[in-house]
């Protein structure tokens, strides 16, 4: 049995962060799924925000990412977000980010969508690449320990706390009983829900799988944002960048059709703006076969290569076009989990020993819609924050004898899947999965797609009860961690559908045709899914406001 005083599970930024502020007279270990670098924040292209300008503040970004967010926000964790940033990203140039610079070597910044200043710092078009990689060396020199390749499949909680989990060793094969005094989950999003989303196929929603089935509450889980620049047919992330450099948003009448959804901001309006105005072009007939064009073609050939080079490298590998000559079809695209476990400020949950960060976690500083380049913000100033809490949490902590049940269980668990005689297949349902979602549950919602989505959903978990995992070795079994995988998605993409239901109103990243109006006198609160032995059990909390009345 491997013993750690704090166990991170997860490996992207937040994972990292959380691992590298735990103070080195304390044993911390990293879990993940894949190798550290393989971990989605890699995929990050545009940039990290924070006001480092002359002329901005930090009360402005709060600002910016309150209204932003529709005022569903905890006015507090963006405070506290906005007011660390600064010296969060000065830590992070120590640690050896190479960001890109301006004439004067200062750290160059960007204008990203609803920010009333440039202040995006970006490492050209590879920000989570280069971040990611300077935190693995971080990790490296602090020789910490890492587990590679295994999947946590449940938590172990004893006495009302939880001190450790239990994971399937993925290369030696077995489920294993990793024991510590808090654990941290940082295993990302969950946008493979969705047939077409820029998420990497990792991000299947195993933490907050974890914590929803552990009792502790999943938070806003309705709010899924869709990025508005995707590629057309494989749905990678054309960067907010793109905007954020000049380029324009163009219909099939070669309209900069921005201007009639937000005139003032135009391309760099919310990302809820542009993709509801997106999808509006299209559903309208003036999109470009079922897309609209991003042109970049004014920004110059020596600009986009300097500021820009992934996407004209996506754009060229994966559209077959050049950027510098031909704008790219684009269209919005499942990208980000608003939602997720029930935390504070400081990354803690309902229950004692557990902690969340990262898109994982609903702290909750997105609210209604984030802002880009905040999502890498919160990674690294929460990623901080809960590793920092953690160690505080469990000195004096005494671990209590291991109960077999929770192994036992799992093991029960893992054998009914291997022994299952089918025939359903885990990729088979897994698709209808993302077809269901992405039809009834994009940008557009109403009481009726809604109810077609939960009843299909529904089914869908009755299929999964006689899924079939083909390989029956142990060793490296990718076939058993699809199928466990599954189980989580399902149960994400239902507390996904019955908070969409029960929100009867439209905010940010949340549009009900039926209901097209912003309601705070009856919705300006967060939705709680507990689950319950017959689906997600909805109660609601209040938004915690401070300084920025709604309006």
């Amino acid at each position: 049995m491997m013993i750690h005083d704090i166990l991170v599970v997860g490996a992207g930024l937040a994972g990292m962060r959380a691992a590298i502020a735990v103070p080195p007279d304390i044993n911390v270990a990293l879990l993940s799924k894949v190798h550290p670098v393989r971990s989605h924040s890699v995929a990050a292209q545009g940039g990290i925000n924070a006001a480092i300008g002359a002329e901005d503040s930090w009360e402005a970004h709060a600002y910016d990412t309150a209204k932003g967010g529709l005022y569903l926000g905890d006015q507090d964790a963006i405070e506290a977000m906005c007011k660390e940033a600064p010296q969060d990203i000065l830590e992070l140039e120590r640690m050896g980010v190479i960001f890109s610079r301006t004439p004067e070597g200062r750290i160059a910044q960007r204008p990203f969508g609803g920010a009333g200043y440039p202040r995006t710092c970006y490492a050209a078009d590879r920000t989570g690449h280069a971040l990611l990689h300077a935190m693995y060396e971080q990790l490296m020199k602090r020789r910490c320990k890492v587990y590679e390749e295994w999947y946590v499949t449940a938590l172990l909680v004893e006495d009302g706390r939880c001190c450790g989990v239990v994971a399937w060793d993925m290369i030696h094969g077995g489920l294993q009983a990793l024991r510590a005094k808090a654990v941290i989950l940082a295993t990302g999003g969950s946008g493979r829900i969705f047939s077409t989303s820029t998420n990497a196929v990792i991000n299947t929603g195993d933490g907050m799988a974890l914590a929803y089935r552990a009792g502790v509450a999943l938070e806003d889980m309705e709010f899924v944002q869709f990025h508005p620049t995707t590629l057309k047919d494989t749905g990678i992330l054309i960067t907010e960048g793109a905007r954020g450099e000049g380029g324009y948003l163009l219909n099939t009448l070669g309209e900069r059709f921005m201007k009639r959804y937000a005139p003032e901001q135009m391309e760099l309006a919310t990302r809820s703006t542009v993709s509801l105005a997106i999808g509006q072009e299209i559903q309208e007939g003036r999109g470009v076969d079922g897309c609209v064009l991003l042109d970049l073609r004014h920004l110059g050939r020596a600009k986009i290569l300097e500021r820009l080079p992934q996407i004209r490298e996506l754009a060229m590998e994966f559209a077959g076009l050049d950027p510098i000559e031909t704008p790219i079809p684009i269209r919005p695209g499942a990208h980000y989990q608003m939602g997720g476990v029930r935390t504070n400020a400081w990354g803690e949950t309902d229950l004692p020993g557990l902690f969340a960060a990262g898109e994982c976690a609903c702290v909750s500083v997105h609210g209604a819609n984030r802002l880009g380049g905040n999502s890498l913000l919160e990674t690294i100033v929460f990623g901080r924050r809960t590793g920092t809490k953690a160690a505080e949490s469990i000195r004096g902590v005494q671990l209590p004898p291991l109960s077999e049940a929770i192994l036992k269980s799992e093991e029960q668990r893992i054998n009914l899947l291997l022994g299952n005689p089918g025939p359903e297949r885990a990729w088979q349902i897994r698709d209808d999965l993302g077809k269901t979602m992405s039809l009834n549950l994009g940008i557009f919602r109403t009481k009726q797609s809604i109810q077609e989505a939960l009843s299909a959903v529904q089914a869908l978990n009755r299929r999964a009860e006689h899924m079939c995992v083909q390989d029956k070795g142990r060793i490296f079994n990718t076939d058993l961690i699809h199928a466990l995988e599954l189980q989580c998605l399902l149960e994400i993409a239902e507390t996904i559908v019955v908070g969409a239901l029960g929100r009867e109103e439209s905010r940010g990243a949340h549009y009900r045709a039926d209901f097209p109006t912003r309601n705070d006198k009856a919705w300006l609160r967060h939705s709680l899914s507990y689950r319950r032995p017959e689906g997600p059990h909805l109660t609601y909390a209040p938004v915690t406001i401070t300084r920025f009345p709604p309006a």
